[in-house]
């Protein structure tokens, strides 16, 4: 499944957004330009979760971080109980 990636890129090819941390009130924020926004299909409201990597970065996910190990166990049980899932499902 394809996770939105925020990450920066050093690579020749690859295109770095650089984000600036703004007071927004009484916090902090990032603004995400227009066009990243709806290139990762993000709108207002939307959840990000950041992710540690193991080099020491960071990602962000649009999914909760384990969505894809739950996915997979999910596909697994539909696989090995098929016959009993179709007889439920009638």
């Amino acid at each position: 499944m394809n996770k939105p990636d925020l990450t920066t890129k050093t690579g020749a090819t690859d295109s770095v957004n650089v984000l600036q941390i703004r007071k927004i009130g009484n916090s902090l924020g990032l603004i995400l330009p227009r066009e990243m926004l709806a290139r990762l299909k993000l709108k207002e409201g939307d959840a990000l979760h950041v992710v540690e990597q193991p080099n020491g970065a960071f990602r962000l996910v649009k999914q909760k971080p384990d969505f894809d190990k739950a996915m997979e166990a999910a596909r697994r049980g539909m696989k090995i109980y098929h016959d009993a899932l179709a007889e439920l499902a009638k």
